[in-house]
């Protein structure tokens, strides 16, 4: 891909400058990144698969020392005359200002009676600028199952960053590290932490607050924003004005996850009131049920603006019924007139009658039974038969009225049909 910023540009042109892997790395690669074999034929005749020297073992052992290269060799017991290992290789260094890091592919061929004899070709490179900036420069990588599915023929170019790149740069790392300037004043001292070497660069060379972490020696919160970056920088004055109090958080995610509850509510974030609770648990589980209950009510609400472009297919079915209403001289029983009724019966009932659109059903009509106002029972009839279907006071359970509502609808079905042929 042609560089199209500055900074490209200039990681392209210095690139260029990069010298070959050294000595030093690749013998350490060669003896920390792949695993040693002994093979062994079964009357005892055993090969160094790394030197290729061969001498009689009379006894099968799980390990051994090769006599003439010392190295520590795992046995194995069988017929095979080579093998091939591959493995990945990163070596951090500097280059005009610039911290890199260089990724190897490792492939060692194996045969007996030779000397091993390992490759190394260079995948890609990190450059990260002490602004924090980062770009990749790599090989291209082709269409596969497979990690290492390289183009090993095409240009070291600027390349997009992903998944691939970032797993290969965080495997095996060689030990001598190389560093800028500007890491050492900001706290790095050669200890990764457990976190991706170029995210720890970036980190530390952009976010002030990674900087202060680090030279703090709070490593779990250094880790944590390493993967949640914005979540601190939203919340470092919390974090300062808990850290001041001194509130210890039980556990990071509950925190920042409490806090960004908080936030949703309105509350303030700065206070070490509700910053820092005695049990942090309990608060989170607290505003948990909270959000569980707005997001419930934001639910229903955009089911009602949803319903209400039903009004019009609302009226065709149920306007001949609207305004009905009859007595049996204390409870009143009337028709539900509008969507925004059924969504409030509902809701004040706690029952279905408005998230399940009992407006749009064409062969049954609802009423609500009152007394001095206050709803005792919603009941629904078969506009067929005119019989009560259900007859349901608050939460779905059964009303002490039923029988009286059930006569007093039975009483008024003149009206109904009247209401239903006119």
């Amino acid at each position: 891909m042609k560089p199209r910023t500055k900074f490209e540009q200039a990681v392209i042109a210095q690139s260029g400058h990069l010298r070959p892997l050294a000595t030093a790395p690749r013998r350490w690669a060669f003896r920390n990144t792949i695993n040693h074999y002994a093979y062994r034929l079964p009357k005892g005749r055993t090969t160094c698969m790394d030197c290729g020297h061969s001498w009689l073992m009379s006894e099968h052992f799980d390990q051994c020392t090769c006599p003439n290269c010392k190295a520590k060799l795992e046995v194995k017991e069988t017929y095979e005359r080579k093998c091939q290992q591959k493995s990945y290789l990163n070596v951090i260094t500097t280059c005009g200002g610039y911290q890199i890091l260089r990724m190897f592919l490792v492939i060692v061929e194996m045969r007996k009676g030779f000397k091993a004899s390992p490759a190394f070709l260079e995948i890609g490179q990190y450059w990260v600028a002490p602004n924090g900036k980062t770009a990749l420069v790599a090989i291209q990588r082709t269409m596969g199952w497979y990690l290492d599915c390289f183009a090993f023929g095409s240009p070291m170019e600027i390349r997009k960053d992903n998944n691939t790149y970032r797993h290969i740069s965080d495997q095996y790392r060689y030990p001598k590290v190389k560093v800028i300037p500007a890491l050492t004043r900001n706290g790095f001292d050669g200890n990764f932490h457990e976190i991706r070497p170029v995210s720890l660069f970036s980190l530390l060379l952009s976010a002030p607050q990674a900087e202060t972490l680090m030279k703090e020696g709070n490593i779990d919160m250094l880790k944590y924003m390493a993967y949640h970056t914005e979540d601190v920088k939203h919340f470092w004055a919390s974090y300062i004005i808990a850290k001041r109090h001194g509130y210890e958080i039980p556990n990071l995610s509950t925190w920042y996850d409490y806090l960004r509850m908080l936030e949703r509510f309105g509350r303030d974030t700065r206070s070490p009131k509700l910053i820092a609770p005695d049990n942090l648990f309990e608060a989170h589980d607290e505003y948990v049920q909270k959000v569980n209950r707005q997001r419930e009510r934001e639910r229903r609400e955009a089911d009602r603006k949803k319903a209400m472009e039903n009004e019009e297919k609302f009226k065709k079915l149920k306007g001949r019924f609207i305004g009905l209403v009859f007595t049996d001289n204390e409870i009143e029983i009337k028709t539900l007139d509008s969507i925004d009724e059924y969504y409030e019966e509902g809701k004040i009932q706690h029952i279905c009658v408005g998230s399940s659109q009992y407006y749009l059903k064409a062969k049954s009509l609802v009423f609500s039974a009152r007394i001095d106002g206050k709803i005792v029972a919603t009941v629904e009839i078969d506009l067929e038969t005119l019989d009560v279907i259900q007859c349901r006071a608050a939460c779905n359970k059964e009303s002490e009225y039923q029988e009286r509502i059930v006569n007093a609808i039975a009483s008024h079905r003149k009206e109904i049909k009247a209401r239903m042929t006119a």
